[in-house]
């Protein structure tokens, strides 16, 4: 069964720190390109950060800097650990895998609040 499950949101003052992750099965995971979406109440989700199937990343430019992808070919994982967080950053973080000419998949999502 392909499957993405994501982990790791909640709720945390601006400023901390929260480390996102996503744990995939029933594909071949080292093939696919991951990436981390967001979407925010009222707003069209937007791609945060990607990282290709033989490691290069990148990053939309808001959060470049603070945040950081890395993914953990060995246990199907991919991680998005974001530091100085900002109330901005509050949104649903969906974790996509993604192989050209095969249909996307999608986790359900994890909510990220920052907030004082």
């Amino acid at each position: 069964q392909v499957q993405i499950v994501e982990s790791g949101g909640g709720l945390v003052q601006p400023g901390g720190s929260l480390r996102l992750s996503c744990a995939a099965s029933g594909f071949i995971f080292s093939r696919y390109d991951m990436s981390w979406y967001r979407q925010a109440p009222g707003k069209e989700r937007e791609l945060v950060a990607v990282i290709t199937s033989v490691g290069g990343t990148n990053y939309i430019d808001s959060v470049k800097g603070r945040f950081t992808i890395s993914r953990d070919n060995a246990k199907n994982t991919v991680h998005l650990q974001m530091n100085s967080l900002k109330p901005e950053d509050t949104a649903v973080y969906y974790c996509n895998a993604n192989r050209r000419f095969l249909p996307a998949i999608w986790g359900q999502g994890t909510q990220v609040t920052v907030s004082s």
